[in-house]
């Protein structure tokens, strides 16, 4: 839960906007920019761009890294080479290096004019090549962060959030149900609500969103995403347990003024997407995002009587504006979103036909206020406020749903040195305030959730070798009293291109069981709270180790990671009773191991391969309230995952081409046999899934005037599950259910074509 990040440099601190959520673990003596994001400085900086040669051209040089001479005070370069960083006294030498180049020393005086550097490859090697790896870690942040790029989201349409994982090995993405075309996420095994999702460190994707949150962010608002492992900083709140992400959009102050998008694909969608940004003086700059959707076609590939996808218009917008000085910077906007679904049975059936509906409106303020201290530039002081009114209503056929939130967050976050730029710390206090109410037929449920919180987090860092992250906070819940949440984090390197990194911490969270379960509430099942349900509290460990290489001569790398969470306590989702959905809280052991190993290699030039594979191992004890307890795999996760990426590209990405193949491997799903009863848990029967093949592919062609054309399909394998509704031709009687049974795509084959526009300057 937060807004921005305060990051501060050896020798200079600095303040911007577009960085990530989990650097803000990172060590503060560092700046590192998120990918194709404007850096805003506190205090003088210094701007350029990292090329290399090809054929007499400059090319930009992605990941370089730049840093400044006998200090750890260091940045990379984004997707398009560009790097910002904290000037240095005057005099000072900085130093920019990439793997297979010669490193460059430069000594800088003045940051007044852009630098521009350009490196030669080293002389062993016949040819040097452009590095834009699928899948690139972080180098600087001791937390495991995978930075994906505009240039890795532009690998398929990426219509919106949920639609930006495709090429990525850590996260999954799949239907929750049959009807409510809502989409979760999968993550070290657990589901989304585990994950802090954050835009622009702004706490997005939770409480009454968690449904449907994934859809309402565009993807051609984003300009990068970062994904972490493990527990977060205690910075940004104490609800991050298995991870966390942070989205970074389009910036007031952004070099793009304008950006056009169309979509349309073989299912009917129809998109378009409008960004701009403009400075209105030295000190002041506003940005406007838009975006409008809809699906307005019936598909019915399996003859069921239900809609495959329900039809649906959504708008969406942002306007924001931005204040920079020397010694006070402001951000604030306004977001406003309605959207509107339809789904269950086909027109056909007229009035008596079992309907889905879901209307949400959103209306959301933000601003994020910081005081600079150019004389001390290791010092800095910043206020970040967000308000949010959520309102959804909806019908699981005659069962109606309404659910409205409120929430208020404040964080102020000081952060300054001891002594030296090695023993830096940020301390701060923060307030957090829910209140929802929710209704589901005639079942009521309200809560207001005040939390006040402090926070305190010590950086030790040895320059090159070490960065050590110790962090805590307290915070007073009215409902659930005290919660202390201990975090840590440890980067160390083995040598230049070998890194180790270690994580431990606490995570604590109120669920919401309604919202975080739509999908199973399309079904007749009866609704059970047994017993008065308590907050959910976790452990995670982390240890990953990152090798970066070259494998004939082309930069290469190998990351290997493993992490599990153990749950003190879990909201456990039972619907093992074929007519019955129970919620309770976890009695017995729960825990979710993750291993995963990921190669990224360039065989030859411009082609990108990216080979993962994913072990998971998740089980929960069941049963606990009704007197029996059974350890049993987690439903709806597979125990193996195989994702294979490769990308081509010609000189300057004039035509660029992509293809993913996944392999999903067998999964837990309830047993609902025919004529079953549920009686006991230690003899309940089990039941699989198959596991399933998933290809996408893409061609995309670009244009000197700004224009780009790209056709692309989806699940071009055409597997789908075809029964995934039980009960489909009785959805008024006992037996309905179009969620517990989900485990596969329901669509076929999908293809789909667009444009982008980007007028050159």
């Amino acid at each position: 839960m937060r807004f921005f990040c305060l990051r501060m440099a050896l020798s200079g601190f600095t303040l911007w906007y577009g960085v990530s959520a989990m650097a803000q673990s990172d060590s503060i003596q560092t700046i590192k920019p998120a990918a194709d994001t404007v850096l805003v400085s506190t205090a003088p900086r210094l701007i350029g761009t990292v090329n290399e040669l090809v054929k007499g051209r400059r090319v930009p040089l992605v990941g370089a890294t730049v840093r400044w001479a006998e200090t750890s005070t260091g940045t990379v370069t984004d997707s398009a080479g560009r790097f910002y960083i904290q000037m240095q006294p005057a005099g000072s030498q900085l130093i920019v290096s990439y793997v297979g180049y010669q490193a460059d020393t430069l000594r800088v005086a003045s940051p007044a004019a852009e630098l521009t550097v350009t490196l030669r490859a080293e002389q062993t090697l016949q040819e040097v090549t452009v590095s834009g790896a699928p899948g690139q870690i972080d180098r600087i942040n001791p937390i495991q962060t995978e930075l994906i790029t505009q240039r890795t989201l532009a690998k398929a349409a990426c219509c919106n959030l949920s639609e930006s994982f495709e090429t990525n090995a850590s996260v999954s993405v799949s239907y929750s149900d049959a009807v409510t075309g809502a989409k979760q996420i999968q993550f070290l095994g657990l589901g989304g609500q585990y994950v802090q999702t954050n835009v622009e460190n702004i706490p997005t994707v939770r409480g009454l969103a968690t449904a449907f949150g994934l859809n309402y962010i565009p993807g051609t608002w984003i300009t990068s995403i970062d994904v972490g492992k493990g527990a977060g900083s205690v910075v940004n709140g104490y609800e991050s347990m298995s991870g966390q992400m942070n989205v970074e959009l389009q910036k007031p102050d952004s070099p793009d003024k304008l950006f056009l998008n169309g979509y349309v694909n073989s299912f009917g969608r129809l998109e378009g997407n409008a960004n701009w940004s403009k400075l209105l003086s030295k000190t002041w700059s506003v940005g406007v995002l838009g975006h409008a959707s809809t699906l307005r076609s019936e598909l019915d590939q399996n003859n069921d009587g239900f809609r495959d996808l329900p039809l649906y218009t959504q708008f969406n917008a942002i306007n924001r504006y931005k204040y920079s000085s020397e010694r006070f910077m402001a951000q604030f906007g306004v977001k406003a979103l309605y959207e509107d679904r339809d789904g269950g049975q086909l027109s056909r059936f007229g009035s008596s036909r079992y309907g889905f509906g879901n209307t949400t409106r959103r209306l959301e303020f933000f601003s994020k206020t910081a005081r600079l201290y150019p004389e001390k530039p290791y010092k800095g002081l910043g206020l970040i406020l967000n308000g949010l009114h959520h309102e959804q209503t909806a019908n699981f056929g005659y069962r109606p749903y309404q659910g409205q939130q409120r929430t208020f967050y404040a964080n102020l976050i000081y952060q300054s040195i001891i002594g030296n730029t090695n023993h830096t710390y940020k301390t701060g206090l923060s307030y957090l305030l829910d209140d929802y109410r929710e209704q589901l037929g005639s079942r009521q449920t309200s809560r207001t959730e005040s939390v006040p919180g402090i926070f305190v987090e010590y950086t030790y860092t040895y320059p090159e070798k070490l960065t050590l992250v110790l962090g805590g906070r307290f915070d007073y819940h009215n409902l659930y009293g005290g919660q202390w949440t201990p975090r840590a984090h440890l980067k160390y390197n083995l040598n230049p291109n070998l890194t180790l990194r270690a994580s431990a911490g606490r995570g604590f969270r109120v669920p919401n069981p309604f919202a975080e379960n739509f999908g199973y509430l399309v079904s007749s099942r009866a609704v059970f709270l047994d017993g008065s349900l308590r907050p959910e509290i976790s452990w995670n460990y982390g240890l990953s180790v990152t090798n970066d290489f070259e494998l004939l001569g082309k930069k290469s790398s190998l990351v290997l990671d493993y992490h599990r969470t153990d749950f003190q306590n879990q909201l456990v989702v039972d619907v093992e009773h074929p007519r019955e959905l129970h919620f309770y809280n976890l009695n017995g052991a729960s825990f979710a191991n993750s291993f995963q190993v990921e190669l990224n290699v360039q065989p030859v030039r411009r082609f990108e391969v990216k080979a993962a594979y994913r072990l998971f191992d998740v089980r929960q004890s069941m049963g606990g309230p009704f007197g029996e307890e059974r350890l049993l795999p987690r439903m709806m996760v597979s125990r193996d995952r195989v994702l294979l990426n490769a990308g081509y590209a010609l000189p300057f990405d004039k035509w660029k081409f992509d293809a993913t193949l996944q392999w999903n491997g067998p999964r837990r799903i309830p047993y609902l046999g025919e004529g079953y009863v549920h009686t006991s848990y230690a003899n309940m029967p089990t039941d699989f899934a198959p596991g399933f093949y998933n290809l996408n592919a893409q061609v995309s062609r670009a244009f000197r005037s700004g224009w780009e054309i790209y056709l692309g399909g989806e699940n071009l394998t055409g597997f789908r599950q075809t029964n995934p509704i039980v009960g489909a031709a009785d959805p008024f009687g006992p037996d309905f259910d179009a969620g517990a049974r989900v485990w596969g795509p329901i669509t076929g084959r999908m293809i789909y074509a667009g444009f982008r526009f980007k007028p050159q300057l």
